[in-house]
């Protein structure tokens, strides 16, 4: 892509970050997230809950916890502009929001063990952290987008999320095992002993071989020409393009659809179907696990090797399938196949968002490029929270309107829809295999 006016300069050719470091700093990055996720969002939740906290009090630590996410662009302006370190244009707030994320973590450890009140203290030290992952995301999206090439996205974005999906994971089971048997103090100090092993990860693995290994100097031919109001302009302009405007409704429209079809589902499996909650929770866990790991990586190397545009289409058409054969399922009476609809319905729910973020990440990426990297790549990861909100709140009296199998079947045609139109982007003249939509230059 060529450099625009007022671009800051693009990586250094000789970059000490090669394949294989790549994939390890973002792995690790993401596996951090996904750590104290489970044990923030899931973990601790369980832990109050049998403690006795309410279900409002439950609630609003999850909403402290991912409130700061939601706000998450706001962050992209700051480290697409205030680049010019001497550590390497990402790589700064990479670690600058690490140590704010572990300093917010260490107040964890002069907050008392178990008295339910602790609740609302708890939910404050990861309303600031939250922000700090927040910031140490946007700036390690920009690091994947300025440094990662186009035919390797799949796979980086494969491995960011086996990390978080793994970390999430084995956070979950780890810490609610602690929590009731060592404490708040001790599961805190184990996180915090993980978190700065992890952190080794970028203070150690420079984005180029000019850069320093730890330093707050500014470098001035790094800042030349990236003021404020210029990246603002440059993002404005980028998204009056009719391409960019459909990418982010699809980026909501996608989420909202499978929010809309996934979570009377699980209420249904439970209500209606006779499922305990515990075989629910354990039966999802399992799914992501195997979607968001051998899954991702699997469709994330292939993602590469046929195209991003061609890999996404052929994503959407299988998402057109398994959400309406799900709800085509779900209509079939008595026992026999109809008995088995059920799971293979929240199978396919629960694994196939995973597999489609793999091939949508690195489309996304690509029409990301530019000055406003970050900024444009958060404003897409917002899309699809919003469409998560829009979908989970509406999703009850869509269902209760016209009854969940149809609501399977119209997720079904939406996503059929899409990869039609993917399709059709794909073929054009201008187009080619791999290739990301044409953004109109700013």
């Amino acid at each position: 892509m060529r450099q625009g006016v007022g671009e800051p300069p693009g990586p250094p050719a000789a970059s000490p970050l090669s394949p294989g470091r790549r994939l390890a700093l973002v792995g690790g990055l993401y596996a951090w997230q996904g750590l104290v996720a489970g044990f923030a969002v899931t973990a601790l939740p369980n832990h109050y809950a049998a403690l006795g906290a309410s279900a409002q009090a439950v609630g609003a630590h999850v909403a402290a916890v991912g409130l700061p996410w939601i706000l998450q662009p706001l962050w992209g302006p700051v480290v697409d502009r205030y680049g010019g370190f001497a550590m390497g244009r990402r790589r700064f707030w990479i670690v600058a929001a690490f140590l704010g994320s572990l300093l917010s973590l260490a107040r964890l450890l002069l907050i008392p063990e178990d008295p339910v009140p602790a609740l609302a203290s708890i939910s404050a030290v990861f309303l600031v952290q939250s922000a700090f992952a927040a910031l140490a995301d946007t700036a390690t999206d920009g690091l994947i987008i300025d440094h990662v090439p186009p035919g390797k996205l799949g796979t980086a974005n494969a491995v960011t999320r086996i990390g978080f999906v793994g970390g999430g994971a084995v956070s979950a089971a780890f810490f609610a095992w602690m929590l009731p048997a060592h404490g708040l103090h001790a599961c805190a100090a184990a996180l915090l002993a993980v978190g700065a092993a992890i952190l080794a990860l970028p203070l150690l693995l420079r984005e180029g071989s000019g850069d320093a290994w730890l330093s707050l100097r500014l470098v001035p031919s790094r800042m030349a020409g990236t003021t404020l109001p210029g990246l603002l302009r440059h993002l404005a302009a980028s998204l009056a393009g009719r391409a960019t405007l459909g990418l982010l409704a699809a980026c909501f429209a996608i989420d909202a659809a499978g929010a809309v079809f996934g979570l009377p589902l699980g209420v249904e499996l439970i209500q209606q179907r006779g499922w305990s909650a515990e075989a629910l929770s354990r039966f999802q866990a399992v799914a992501a696990l195997l979607a968001g790991t051998a899954g991702t990586l699997l469709v994330g190397w292939w993602a590469d090797r046929a195209g991003a545009v061609r890999a996404l289409t052929a994503l959407l058409a299988l998402c057109a399938l398994a959400y309406g054969g799900s709800g085509a399922a779900l209509l079939l009476p008595g026992a026999g196949p109809a008995a088995l609809a059920g799971p293979v319905a929240l199978a396919l729910a629960t694994a196939m968002p995973a597999l489609l973020f793999v091939t949508l990440a690195p489309v996304v990426m690509r029409a990301s490029l530019g000055p406003v990297a970050a900024t444009r790549f958060a404003l897409f990861m917002a899309s699809l929270n919003a469409g998560d909100v829009a979908g989970f709140a509406v999703a009850g009296d869509v269902a209760g309107a016209i009854g969940l199998p149809w609501v399977g079947i119209a997720a079904g045609v939406f996503f059929a829809a899409l990869a039609a139109a993917a399709r059709i982007r794909a073929r054009r003249p201008a187009s080619h295999p791999g290739a990301a939509p044409h953004i109109p230059p700013a």
